[in-house]
């Protein structure tokens, strides 16, 4: 087996991401902090701004929906940076070395444009990437198989010559079928090796 290209999923892969990091700090009792993650923060509702849609509108509409619950609502945008608490462990280690291999790095990332704004300048690891695709900015989500194939054009990969790395395996069953190699993100020391199976790492 080889590949080309490595391709990177950013949140869990890349840096850790959890909206319970934030809300853990703002709600103290553990029911009612699932509670409101479960129905009110929910991943479906984050997902729209991955989606494309504007998070004032998304704030607005949810307050209404929750009046009681707004001031949490707003905190999650205003803090959003607090549910990204660093890098997986190992991962960036990785990074730079296939960079220094000349490995083509690239990313195919769910994530809303506004909070990419946040994000973008305190990941320098992104600088030796050399394009993403942003979710928000294309309004496409994985795993829909045309955010994929939009990214083999735009990195200009043939079939079977990037490998997408990735924690959720409905996203990588998504991609294979499109035409790349998958490998299901666990922890650094597995992708090591398997980044040396696909002979881009010794």
């Amino acid at each position: 087996m080889a590949a080309r290209a490595v391709v990177f999923d950013v949140g869990n892969v890349l840096y850790r991401w959890d909206p319970r990091f934030l809300f853990e700090k703002l709600i103290e009792d553990e029911d009612e902090r699932d509670w409101v993650l479960e129905n009110v923060v929910t991943f479906d509702w984050h997902a729209q701004h991955d989606a494309g849609r504007p998070l004032a509108a998304m704030v607005e509409e949810r307050s209404a929906e929750f009046p009681h619950h707004a001031p949490l609502i707003e905190a999650y945008v205003d803090r959003w940076m607090e549910t990204i608490p660093g890098p997986v462990p190992g991962v960036h280690a990785l990074v730079g070395r296939l960079a220094e291999r000349d490995v083509p790095l690239y990313a195919i990332t769910n994530f809303g444009t506004e909070f990419w704004a946040l994000f973008r300048p305190t990941a320098p690891v992104i600088d030796h990437f050399r394009d993403i695709v942003i979710s928000g900015e294309e309004k496409l989500l994985k795993p829909d198989p045309a955010i994929y194939r939009l990214a083999l054009k735009r990195f200009g990969l043939a079939p079977g010559e990037g490998l997408f790395i990735d924690d959720r395996e409905e996203n990588i069953r998504a991609a294979e079928a499109e035409g790349f190699a998958g490998h299901h993100f666990q922890d650094a020391a597995r992708l090591e090796a398997a980044l040396a199976d696909w002979g881009v790492l010794d």
